[in-house]
């Protein structure tokens, strides 16, 4: 679905506003090779210093594919079913040297995005999942934390989304609302 501000205000590498966040998809499985391309770019974040993220992941063929499932909220789930890989990143312990933890894979993200869309296929990050469960069924250690979830697949059909998957707006924000030259802009 595009909305009003679904267009880039200032000349942007064409791939950047080409690549959208379908939540629909087709049910295609990716092979492992294909995912691990994508996840290579992942891999090449600008901040690679420490590296302090992994990816957990199930494809749709996967053992692994139900409880990935399992761990979505029924919104997200809703449009996920249809995805080729589910995944989960997780930041390690703090970083006592640098007080980050959740940067590298926040950079990384680009990256996965875009070479998904370079090899045709989509990624959608999601925030309907449930974090405690996630670290339970998948062993996370208690000191690591889950930054985010993707949902990778070949764009489907918008149609065949649940009525209220496809009416879910867009609401990415102007560039005026999202940098200000200075400090914080008065409330």
């Amino acid at each position: 679905m595009t909305g009003a501000n679904d267009v880039a205000a200032c000349p942007v590498v064409a791939a950047r506003p080409e690549r959208w966040s379908p939540r629909a998809f087709t049910g295609e499985e990716i092979s492992e090779d294909a995912l691990a391309t994508i996840l290579e770019a992942a891999r090449w974040d600008p901040i690679d210093a420490s590296w302090n993220w992994c990816v957990l992941y199930a494809r749709r063929s996967s053992p692994h594919w139900p409880v990935f499932l399992d761990l979505l909220s029924d919104f997200s789930e809703s449009w996920t079913k249809q995805a080729g890989a589910l995944l989960l990143v997780v930041s390690y312990p703090l970083d006592a040297a640098t007080g980050t933890r959740t940067f590298d894979p926040a950079a990384a993200g680009p990256d996965l995005a875009l070479q998904a869309n370079l090899s045709g296929w989509q990624a959608q990050t999601l925030v309907g999942f449930d974090r405690g469960r996630a670290s339970e069924a998948l062993k996370i250690p208690e000191d690591y934390s889950i930054a985010t979830a993707v949902a990778i697949g070949r764009h489907g059909l918008t149609s065949l989304l649940p009525l209220a998957v496809r009416k879910c707006p867009n609401n990415r924000r102007v560039l005026s609302e999202i940098a200000f030259e200075g400090g914080f802009p008065v409330q």
